[in-house]
């Protein structure tokens, strides 16, 4: 059950970074925030660029034992060493990752809003399904996923669930003890001082344990 434990932090990195500037913060973020997991999700759909970013970040994870996924790139996931990956098209290729990288391997399914799409997901073997944005976003068609889908989720299905997108104070307060885990990226990376942004909302999901 999601309100038997903390939620716990699950990172993601911005869609574009300078290596040089992202790496320090990062290192930084884990010196000083327990994470559970790092998804490197870049939108760049340059080989080269994503090969040298995710060598230098798996260095950085690995150090503080932190698991590292990529976004959607199911054949880089061993080429690059990787723990797994994060599909973004809810359950349809969820078997197919887990035939390709085997049954120890992290494959996680971002299924939007769609509570019917996070069951299929689950039984399709996904070790994690996420649902968002929580927050408001003019990206998209602008939907939002309900408070109720978390509720209904932690009181029934034990597959763990992430929840992010747009991620506010009051929104990690809200869903504290329905959610296992908060998907964190842009909510820290885009502030001055990501480590302590990160460490104002662990106190946030804190006030509401």
């Amino acid at each position: 059950m999601a309100d038997a434990e903390q939620p716990q932090i699950y990172l993601i990195t911005p869609s574009e970074f300078e290596l040089s500037i992202f790496t320090p913060h990062l290192s930084k973020v884990l010196d000083t925030t327990e994470v559970a997991c790092l998804r490197l999700a870049m939108s760049t759909r340059d080989e080269d660029r994503i090969l040298r970013a995710a060598d230098a970040i798996r260095e950085v994870t690995h150090a503080h034992e932190v698991a590292l996924v990529i976004d959607s790139h199911i054949m880089m996931v061993e080429r690059l060493g990787l723990d797994g990956v994060h599909l973004t098209d809810g359950a349809r290729s969820v078997r197919k990752a887990r035939d390709e990288l085997g049954a120890d391997a992290i494959v996680g399914a971002y299924c939007g809003q769609s509570r019917h799409e996070g069951l299929n997901a689950g039984e399709a073997s996904a070790d994690y399904v996420s649902f968002g944005p929580v927050g408001a976003s003019s990206l998209g068609d602008g939907e939002q996923v309900e408070t109720d889908l978390f509720k209904w989720w932690s009181e029934v299905v034990e597959v763990p669930v992430i929840a992010e997108g747009n991620l506010t104070d009051d929104d990690v307060r809200k869903l504290a003890t329905i959610t296992d885990f908060f998907g964190i990226g842009d909510e820290i990376w885009s502030s001055e001082d990501p480590s302590a942004r990160l460490n104002e909302i662990v106190q946030a999901i804190n006030s509401s344990l």
